[in-house]
């Protein structure tokens, strides 16, 4: 068998997404082998990459000829300690790779000597026969194949790779993503917009636990939580303390909605940004020892100086400790003036949530329609980073409808277009005929039971969306809803 390499590798080797390879592998223009690609084949389906465009070597050696500083450096690098066993299991590979190419050598000088064994007893057309046959294989064996620099270069592409990171499949969900750089096992499936089980991700609560089915892990984090040695002895770890070491499968729960728990913290404002005399987002920071839980779309309940307000999350979990909520200017909302008369850097917030399940089906690769109306664009930018992560919708298309708040992130939105092929942003001037608005929008998609559709706004603005939606032929359990008045 040829040499194996998983979908998210080949995607960052080709420079694709995991989407579009999959395209390929129905279409039948890619083969694959119990999910994973071939060389040979890789090669064969890609002949025009630039396999010597090497850019994680490329990455690294900038970061070093820039000299930018010895923290940046290591943050760029695994862990030494990791960085050290995936050497050690490189060079175990060239090893016996060299040792393989050793034998096979020998092998060769022995049939050398075999023929020549044999000629001395033949007659002279078996003579002849081992002449051709000794001609043929020192002929090959000199010969450079045509795609060997190709191979050359791809193989020390993927090698550098495995050296950077490693890729880990999650079951039973069947979830892949690669871990790069000083990332935990928890971090880099956070960032991949996987939403693994956890509770205060620094080693104090055990609620990461797992079990490694297959590959090598190593402890870069100290943690509190101790594990009964029933549970190490069958593979149980803590996400939130461990680095891959090499590719690696594990058994793990991935939380949905119902899954996670309302949670009690103090976050302090990092930041307010206006957009426009009617909407602001708060940027927010939770601790290090109680990051906030939570999926896309969901919202939370913020409280300062007596003034308390349910919003809507507009960052994506993927983006760590930071937490960013969309405001609408509203009189009679009594956080909301507080947050527009002046909130200061720093300040304590008290937060609880999160709340409700307009979150996204990430079993479905169907492609997305995501409508925005107003200020329901919070939750949708969440929804959208988090598709983003996962990388498996076949498109996403954005329909923003105005109101008084007008499109207060419309370059976001053309940046998203004009960086990935298969996002399209819609904007629908304010109008009081929003039903001939909806049915323009759902005009266009002829084939509307292919796609899964995500609406946010009012709970009035939802039911006549939700209407025109079915009416022209969307099913009921792919239409999912956020109401941002609840």
């Amino acid at each position: 068998m040829d040499h194996l390499l998983p979908l998210s590798r080949v995607a960052k080797l080709v420079g694709t997404s995991r989407h579009a390879l999959q395209e390929m592998i129905r279409s039948g223009t890619l083969d694959t082998f119990d999910g994973m690609v071939e060389l040979n084949e890789l090669l064969r389906a890609f002949p025009d990459t630039k396999w010597e465009d090497d850019a994680e070597f490329r990455r690294i050696t900038e970061i070093k000829e820039r000299a930018f500083g010895k923290r940046v450096f290591e943050r760029a690098l695994p862990d030494k300690e990791v960085l050290a066993a995936r050497l050690f299991e490189l060079g175990n590979e060239y090893a016996a790779t060299k040792a393989l190419l050793m034998h096979y050598s020998q092998v060769l000088s022995w049939l050398d000597e075999k023929i020549d064994e044999i000629e001395e007893d033949q007659n002279k057309e078996t003579r002849h026969a081992l002449h051709v046959l000794r001609a043929f294989i020192v002929r090959h064996l000199a010969e450079i194949p045509p795609d060997a620099a190709k191979v050359q270069a791809l193989i020390a592409q993927e090698r550098i790779l495995k050296i950077m990171s490693a890729h880990v499949t999650i079951k039973p969900s069947g979830h892949e993503f690669i871990v790069e750089s000083n990332d935990t096992l928890l971090e880099a499936a956070l960032r991949a917009g996987v939403s693994l089980d956890y509770g205060c991700s620094n080693g104090n609560c055990g609620d990461c636990r797992a079990r490694l089915i297959s590959g090598e892990v190593r402890k870069v984090r100290a943690h509190d939580y101790v594990l009964s040695q029933a549970e190490k002895d069958s593979g149980v770890i803590l996400l939130c303390s461990c680095a891959a070491v090499n590719d690696v499968v594990i058994e793990a729960n991935v939380a949905g909605a119902s899954d996670i728990h309302q949670q009690q913290l103090v976050v302090k404002v990092k930041a307010v940004e206006v957009f426009n005399p009617q909407v602001a987002a708060l940027h927010l920071l939770a601790p290090r020892s109680q990051r906030l839980r939570y999926l896309a779309g969901q919202s939370v309940r913020l409280s300062a100086h007596g003034a308390s307000g349910r919003y809507a999350i507009a960052s994506c979990p993927c983006e760590e400790r930071h937490i960013e909520i969309q405001v609408l200017r509203n009189a009679d909302d009594a956080f909301s003036q507080l947050l527009f008369s002046g909130l200061n850097a720093n300040e304590n917030i008290e937060l609880e949530g999160p709340y409700g399940e307009f979150v996204l089906e990430d079993a479905s690769t169907r492609p997305i329609i995501f409508v925005a109306f107003g200020v329901g664009f919070a939750p949708v930018k969440s929804l959208i980073q988090h598709a983003m992560s996962l990388d498996l919708a076949e498109s996403i298309d954005l329909h923003w409808l105005a109101d008084e708040a007008g499109y207060y992130q419309n370059n976001l939105c053309r940046a998203w277009a004009d960086a990935l092929d298969n996002f399209t942003y819609i904007t629908h001037a304010s109008t009081t005929e929003v039903e001939t608005t909806l049915a323009n929008i759902v005009n266009d998609y002829p084939d509307l039971h292919r796609f899964d559709v995500y609406a946010a706004g009012t709970a009035a603005q939802l039911q006549l969306a939700k209407r025109v939606f079915l009416k022209h032929g969307l099913p009921a359990q792919q239409w999912r809803a956020g109401a941002t008045d609840a």
